[in-house]
C-alpha cells in the first residue's frame, strides 16, 4: 500500500462514493442546525438525523460526506496521551432506504483493498454475534476466511441510543503487526492491546427499539458508515497516532519551532506541544463556523480551548502571542478540503488574537494568585482549594474551572467544584433577577395571567380594534373594575404590539362609553398581551366592550426603525462577512440599536459603506412582503433566524426586495422607501466579540441634521468665525498656537527643573550601593516633576529620585532610577506601587521611570519617608 496524505485520502474517499451514485455534500457546520440536543457536531451522522427519521427528505437517497467534528468530554486528557483529540474528521457514506448490507460491505472492502491497496490479509471484519446475513456476505461474497470474521456482543457491535432506529454493526480492523500486540495466541479484534485498530464501521439501521427491549424490523432500512479520517491516515502513513499524520505533524513542528523545543525529548513538554497542536486546529474550525469565545455554551468550549492552549504556551516558555501564527499553518494545510478557511482567514486571526491578548493580560496575575493559593493549601496540609478561590480566578482573571482543575491536579490538589457551581448559579440568578426587575412586571402579577386565553393580535393589519375586557389587574390583584389610577388591562384581541423581539410595546388609547384610558406600554407573557394603563376618566369593568387604538405616529416611527434594522443586518453581512449574526436589538420610535457578532471596531470607511447600502435600498423603494409558513419552508426561502431562538410551527417571514429575508414577528413598513433615510450615529463595543450600531431614520435624521447645524453655528460663534466654511482653518490655527504654547511651557519646566536639581540633590542619602533623594514639590506640575527626575537621572547614574507633587488639586508621585541604580535592583514602578499605597493611591511603571497617584494629602510626607526602607529591600 502506498503512503497517502490526509487531504488526498479525503478526496479519494468522496470520489469513490460519488462513483457509486452518492451525492457529495460539503461538511455541515460544527454548529448544529435546528438541533438543540447537541452543543457541537460530534459525528458524521449527527447532521443527518432528520434524514434517518424521515422528518426531512434528503437531497438524494445516497449521500457521502467528510464531516468536521468536535468532542470535548475528555478535554483534560488531550495532550496527556497521543490518542485524545478534540477535532477530527469523519468520512461517511449514507443510504436512506436505498442500498443495504450487500453494497455497504462490498464497497467498504473495495475501497480499502482496491482504491487504497491495503492487503486483504491485514483486514479483520467484526460482526454482531447474531448477524448471520453479514457473516454470509463477508465469508461467501467477499471471501474473507471465517477465522478472520470476529463475532462480538451487543456492547461492541450493536448501535442504539435510547428508543428509535438501531441495528447491528460490522467493523473493519487493521492489523498493525505483532510489535503492537500483547503476545497472546488469542489476540484478535476486541483485545485490549494496540495491535488491531478499527478503521471502518458499517451501522445497519434495520430495527426500531420501543425502549422496552422489543425490536421490530424497519420498513426503510438505512446505512450509516463512519470512518475517522485521521485514523485511516495513520494506517496509510504507517504512524502510531494522529499527531504524526502529515498535516497535523506540520502544525506540531511549528509549535516546536516557536517554543524552541524538540518533540519526544521531554514528557511534560510533549504534553504541552500536543495540547497546543490539537487546540489550535479545533479553534480554527470552530471560529470559521461562527463560534465566538464567550462564557456560555459552545462559546465557552472555544474559550476553554484557546486559554488552555495559551497557558501551555507559557509552560513551554513562549512569552508572546503565538496562536495566530499556528492558525495560519492550520488554514494552509486544510483549505484544499475547506476553502471557507481561506475566505475567513482574517476574521479567524482577529478572533484568536483578541482572545489571546485578553487572556495574556490576566494570565500572569492569575497564575501568581493561584500559585499563592497552592502554597497556602500545601502549607496548611489541605488537599482541596476552596470554591471561592476557584470562582475568583474565573470571575476576575478569566480562568475556566477546567484550567484551574488541571493546574491543581498537576500539584496533587483538587477544588471544591460544588461550591464553585453554587457561586456560578448565584451569579446567574442575580443577573436573571436584575433582568426581571427591569421589566417591571412582578411574579405575582404574572401568576394572575395563567387563566387567560392567548390574545388575538390584529396589529399587523389594524390600528384600531373593537375588543372585550377579559381581565383587570391592579396592585397585584385581579379586579372586576377600576375607576382610578394605574392598572393592567387584558383584552380578547388587540392592535397593540406587546414588547418582544427587540421592539418596544405600543402606546395609545382605549375608549368606551364615558371611558378614556391612556395605554403607556404593552407587554406580553405566554401569548397574553398586557396593556399598562392610566385611567383618565370613567370606569372600566370586566366584560366591557372597548375601542383599542394605537398611537399611529409613534408606531410608524417604530416601523421605520425596525425595517431599517433588517436592512442594516444584511448590509453588515455584505460589508463585514457572513460571520455577522444578530446578538440583540432594541427598536423604539427614536432609534434602532443593533448588536452583532464581530471582533473589531468598524472603520470609518466600513460605516460609510454600510450606511450607503442601507440608504440605496431605502431610496430604491423596494416592497416589504410578509408571509406565514413553516420553519423549513422559511429556511428554503433564505430566511435568517436568531441563533438559539425557539420558533413555533408557524413563523412569519419578512422579505425586503431581494436584499433581506428574516424571521420576525415585529411590525414593518410595506415599502423600504417609507424609512426616508438612515443614519448611523454610534458604533461601539458591548461585549467580547459583540459590536453595537445605533441608527436613526425618517424625521429622526432631520432632527439630527438640525442639531448638528446648531452645533456648527455655536462653534463658529465661539471661534469668532463669520463663515462656517472657515471653521476647520481657524481650528487648525488654534491647534498650532496651542502646540507653540505647550513648547514654551516645556521649556519653562526644563528651566524650573534645572533650578531645582541642586537643591534636591543636597538631600541625597546612600542606600547600599545607590543613593536616594526624596522631596515634596508643592505647586509643581507633574510634567515639571518628570523633567526634574530626568535631569537628575541623566547626571547621576546611581540615583533614585522620588518626588511628591500637589498641583491643581491632584496628588502624584514621580520616580526615576539611573542606569547603575537599575542594575543594582532598583525599580521605579515597584517602588511607587508601595509608596503610593501608603497615601491611598496606586500606580507604577518601568524600572527607570514611573508615575502614580495618591488620594490622602496628609500621608504624602509619610509615604516619601518610607521610600528609603522600601528601596533597601530591593538593592544589593
Amino acid at each position: 500500500m502506498k503512503w497517502t496524505g490526509l487531504n488526498e485520502l479525503r478526496e479519494k474517499y468522496l470520489s469513490f462514493f460519488e462513483s457509486k451514485g452518492h451525492l457529495r455534500l460539503p461538511s455541515y457546520p460544527l454548529v448544529p442546525i435546528n438541533d438543540k440536543s447537541l452543543l457541537l457536531i460530534n459525528s458524521g451522522m449527527a447532521p443527518m438525523k432528520k434524514f434517518f427519521t424521515g422528518e426531512v427528505e434528503p437531497p438524494r437517497k445516497r449521500v457521502t460526506t467528510c464531516q468536521k467534528c468536535i468532542r470535548t468530554p475528555d478535554l483534560e486528557r488531550v495532550g496527556h496521551t497521543a490518542r485524545h483529540g478534540t477535532y477530527f474528521e469523519m468520512l461517511g457514506n449514507f443510504s436512506f432506504g436505498d442500498y443495504f448490507k450487500d453494497e455497504a460491505i462490498a464497497w467498504s472492502w473495495e475501497f480499502l483493498t482496491k482504491t487504497l491497496e491495503i492487503p486483504g490479509e491485514l483486514l479483520w471484519p467484526s460482526i454482531y454475534e447474531n448477524d448471520e446475513e453479514a457473516y454470509k456476505i463477508w465469508t461467501e461474497d467477499i471471501g474473507v476466511p471465517a477465522e478472520r470474521v470476529v463475532r462480538m456482543g451487543k456492547a461492541d457491535n450493536f448501535w442504539e441510543h435510547g428508543t428509535g432506529p438501531c441495528g447491528p454493526c460490522s467493523e473493519i480492523y487493521f492489523d498493525r503487526g505483532i510489535k503492537h500486540g500483547c503476545g497472546s495466541p488469542d489476540c484478535k479484534p476486541g483485545c485490549d492491546c494496540d495491535r488491531y485498530m478499527e478503521i471502518w464501521n458499517n451501522v445497519f439501521s434495520q430495527f426500531n427499539n420501543d425502549g422496552q427491549g422489543n425490536y421490530t424490523e424497519l420498513s426503510q432500512k438505512n446505512i450509516d458508515t463512519g470512518m475517522g479520517l485521521e485514523r485511516l491516515a495513520c494506517v496509510m502513513q504507517d504512524v502510531d497516532n494522529m499527531f504524526e499524520v502529515d498535516t497535523i505533524r506540520k502544525t506540531l513542528d511549528e509549535v516546536c519551532a516557536i517554543a524552541g523545543k524538540e518533540y519526544g525529548k521531554d514528557k511534560d513538554n510533549d504534553v504541552s506541544i500536543r495540547v497546543i497542536t490539537d487546540h489550535i486546529r479545533s479553534a480554527t474550525f470552530m471560529i470559521s463556523d461562527g463560534v465566538i469565545p464567550s462564557n456560555e455554551g459552545r462559546g465557552y468550549v472555544l474559550r476553554r480551548i484557546l486559554r488552555r492552549a495559551s497557558r501551555h504556551g507559557k509552560l513551554l516558555g513562549i512569552e508572546r502571542m503565538f496562536l495566530t501564527e499556528l492558525c495560519e499553518g492550520v488554514i494552509n494545510g486544510n483549505k484544499a478540503g475547506y476553502p471557507e478557511l481561506e475566505e475567513k482567514k482574517d476574521y479567524i486571526f482577529k478572533v484568536i488574537a483578541i482572545e489571546e491578548e485578553r487572556f495574556n493580560a490576566t494570565i500572569d496575575a492569575g497564575l501568581s494568585i493561584l500559585g499563592t493559593i497552592i502554597e497556602k493549601a500545601k502549607a496548611s496540609g489541605l488537599k482541596k482549594v476552596s470554591g471561592e478561590d476557584a470562582f475568583k480566578l474565573y470571575d476576575t482573571f478569566g480562568f475556566p474551572i477546567d484550567l484551574t482543575r488541571e493546574i491543581l491536579e498537576e500539584k496533587g490538589l483538587e477544588t471544591d467544584e460544588e461550591a464553585f457551581k453554587k457561586l456560578m448559579a448565584d451569579q446567574r440568578e442575580r443577573a436573571r433577577s436584575a433582568r426581571a426587575n427591569i421589566s417591571g412586571w412582578s411574579d405575582e402579577s404574572k401568576s394572575l395571567l395563567t387563566g387567560f386565553e392567548k390574545t388575538i393580535f390584529t396589529g399587523y393589519t389594524e390600528t384600531a380594534t373593537q375588543a372585550k375586557v377579559i381581565g383587570i389587574i391592579a396592585e397585584d390583584e385581579a379586579r372586576e373594575s377600576v375607576s382610578e389610577g394605574e392598572f393592567t388591562l387584558v383584552l380578547d384581541k388587540t392592535p397593540f404590539y406587546g414588547e418582544g423581539g427587540g421592539q418596544v410595546g405600543d402606546t395609545g388609547v382605549i375608549c368606551g362609553d364615558n371611558l378614556s384610558i391612556e395605554v403607556v406600554d404593552t407587554k406580553k407573557s405566554d401569548g397574553v398581551y398586557i396593556h399598562i394603563c392610566n385611567l383618565v376618566s370613567g370606569k372600566v369593568s370586566v366584560g366591557d366592550t372597548v375601542s383599542a387604538e394605537i398611537d399611529t405616529v409613534r408606531r410608524d416611527a417604530i416601523k421605520r426603525n425596525h425595517s431599517a434594522a433588517h436592512l442594516l443586518q444584511a448590509a453588515l453581512r455584505e460589508v463585514l462577512g457572513t460571520h455577522v449574526e444578530q446578538a440583540g436589538s432594541y427598536v423604539d420610535p427614536d432609534r434602532v440599536r443593533f448588536d452583532f457578532t464581530h471582533f473589531a471596531a468598524l472603520t470609518t470607511d466600513e460605516i460609510r459603506r454600510v450606511e450607503a447600502i442601507v440608504n440605496a435600498h431605502i431610496l430604491a423603494g423596494e416592497a416589504v412582503v410578509t408571509a406565514e409558513t413553516d420553519i423549513d419552508s422559511a429556511r428554503k426561502m433564505g430566511a435568517m433566524a436568531l441563533f438559539g431562538e425557539k420558533y413555533g410551527s408557524v413563523v412569519r417571514v419578512v422579505k425586503m426586495g431581494e436584499f433581506s429575508t428574516e424571521l420576525c414577528g415585529g411590525t414593518h413598513l410595506d415599502n423600504t422607501g417609507k424609512a426616508g433615510l438612515f443614519k448611523i450615529i454610534a458604533e461601539s463595543s458591548v461585549a467580547a466579540g459583540v459590536r453595537r450600531i445605533e441608527g436613526i431614520t425618517g424625521t429622526g435624521v432631520l432632527d439630527y441634521i438640525s442639531e448638528k447645524e446648531s452645533l456648527i453655528a455655536d462653534t463658529a460663534k465661539e471661534l469668532k468665525v463669520s463663515k462656517i466654511g472657515d471653521i476647520a482653518t481657524h481650528a487648525a490655527h488654534l491647534q498650532s498656537e496651542i502646540k507653540r504654547m505647550k513648547g514654551e511651557i516645556e521649556s519653562l519646566n526644563s528651566k524650573i527643573a534645572a533650578s531645582k536639581t541642586a537643591d534636591i540633590m543636597s538631600g541625597a542619602v546612600a542606600v547600599g550601593s545607590v543613593r536616594i533623594v526624596t522631596a515634596m514639590t508643592d505647586a509643581m506640575a507633574p510634567d515639571a516633576a518628570r523633567s526634574v527626575c530626568d535631569e537628575l537621572k541623566a547626571s547621576n547614574a546611581d540615583i533614585v529620585v522620588v518626588l511628591g507633587t500637589s498641583f491643581e488639586g491632584k496628588l502624584n508621585f514621580v520616580a526615576a532610577c539611573g542606569k547603575e541604580a537599575v542594575a543594582a535592583g532598583a525599580h521605579a514602578g515597584k517602588l511607587l506601587s508601595q509608596i503610593s499605597a501608603i497615601a491611598g493611591g496606586k500606580g507604577g511603571g518601568r524600572p527607570d521611570n514611573a508615575m502614580s497617584g495618591a488620594a490622602d494629602a496628609s500621608k504624602m510626607e509619610e509615604a516619601l519617608a518610607a521610600a528609603k526602607d522600601i528601596l533597601a529591600g530591593m538593592v544589593k
